[in-house]
């Protein structure tokens, strides 16, 4: 099953994606329909509304009223958290039941409203946003009766374009035509959630294929790793000692293969044995692979020993590396990065190096073999330098 949260500002269109997301074939979970089923008439959600503000806010029959509720905590952040206190765990509970319901090879999509004010996207596989300008979303709830003071300010009152863009890995425009919306969910279903369902599914990691390809360094990069590390940090909690981005693509300015290297710091690796499962099951598959390559000035192989894991997204190729604190290969993945982050001049000559050796490989592992000179000459070096800075002093 993979889980997909769907978001948006008001007036964004998330009830037109979501329709063309169930007629692609997806499970759809909305929670607006969800918030109005947890407080009908003789739910316990009810009843704690009306201890909490009053009995005012009862429409004639017995049910919510829910404009009179909308005004009684609209513009005060205190009433707001405590109706969201009320509603968003039945919310979820409810949620939790209908996925449990849904079939293995489910795409279930949940409509989120508030997603990201409420920090849910570490929760989902993958995370949809919905934009469109705040003009055209006024128009649009104009169009649902309100005036233009009252749509800016219910626009203004939830999270800014930016921050729904920070968690989302894909963005859909909903601000042209109707068609072109639903040729852009088409797209992202055939594309990207159905062969992400199956990978994951399968246990099978998304692999980088072909000739290898140096492309320049992506800004986009960092909020990829940021997004995988928010994932990683809801799924492991405390038995992941710190989550960093490390390899070529978290040096800015330096060109890289399009996958996004994370090293996940634990005390012992029989930690990462215990969480295994838990990896494998978010997509997250092992890797056969229990070693790094030792280096020169460090040539015990069983002190590079690690546990490798890969992601099942086609669209965001990850290898997520767990190392012990203060093993040989730990030390020299957050050493290389600093190095080559300080030093323009080695990290402009290590991408020259790269090109060179891609244009010459006839494969990954040819490629990767190709610079291991490199590697073996600048491991004694950075073990001098870091240890001269006292720069892993903060990683420890």
């Amino acid at each position: 099953m993979l889980t997909v949260g769907l978001t948006g500002g008001i007036g964004s269109g998330k009830s037109t994606v979501s329709r063309y997301l169930v007629e692609q074939g997806a499970v759809l979970i909305d929670s607006d329909v969800l918030s109005r089923e947890v407080v009908a008439v003789g739910t316990s959600g009810l009843r704690d509304i009306v201890e909490t503000f009053g009995s005012a806010i009862l429409a004639a029959d017995g049910g919510l009223d829910r404009a009179k509720l909308a005004q009684r905590v609209f513009g005060d952040d205190a009433a707001r958290r405590r109706l969201e206190q009320i509603i968003h765990p039945r919310v979820r509970a409810r949620a939790v039941e209908i996925n449990q319901q849904a079939a293995d090879d489910a795409i279930v999509v949940q409509d989120v409203p508030l997603l990201t004010e409420v920090g849910l996207a570490p929760t989902f596989d993958l995370v949809i946003v919905i934009e469109a300008s705040h003009e055209i979303r006024r128009d649009r709830l104009a169009a649902r009766g309100m005036t233009p003071e009252a749509a800016d300010a219910r626009i203004n009152a939830q999270a800014t374009d930016e921050q729904r863009r920070r968690v989302a890995d894909v963005l859909i425009d909903n601000s042209g035509s109707l068609d072109a919306t639903a040729a852009a969910v088409e797209n992202v279903w055939l594309d990207r959630l159905i062969p992400f369902e199956d990978h994951k599914r399968h246990h099978r990691v998304a692999r980088y294929d072909g000739p290898v390809r140096i492309v320049e360094h992506d800004p986009d990069w960092s909020p990829r790793y940021e997004r995988l590390a928010a994932r990683l940090s809801h799924l492991l909690g405390d038995d992941a000692e710190r989550i960093d981005h490390i390899g070529s693509t978290s040096v800015p300015g330096l060109p890289a293969k399009n996958i996004i290297d994370v090293q996940i710091s634990v005390t012992d690796l029989a930690v990462a044995d215990r969480f295994a499962d838990r990896l494998i099951d978010a997509g997250f598959p092992r890797s056969p692979i229990r070693h790094d390559d030792p280096k020169p000035d460090a040539p015990d192989r069983a002190s590079w020993e690690k546990r490798l894991h890969g992601g099942t997204d086609p669209a965001n190729l990850s290898l997520i590396h767990i190392r012990a604190i203060g093993s040989p290969g730990w030390e020299f993945a957050l050493s290389a990065r600093d190095f080559l982050r300080e030093h323009p001049a080695e990290r402009d000559a290590y991408a020259d190096l790269k090109r060179s050796v891609a244009d010459q490989a006839s494969d990954l592992a040819d490629y990767v073999q190709r610079k291991t000179p490199w590697f073996d000459e600048l491991s004694p070096r950075l073990r001098q330098w870091s240890r001269r800075n006292d720069l892993l002093d903060g990683y420890r």
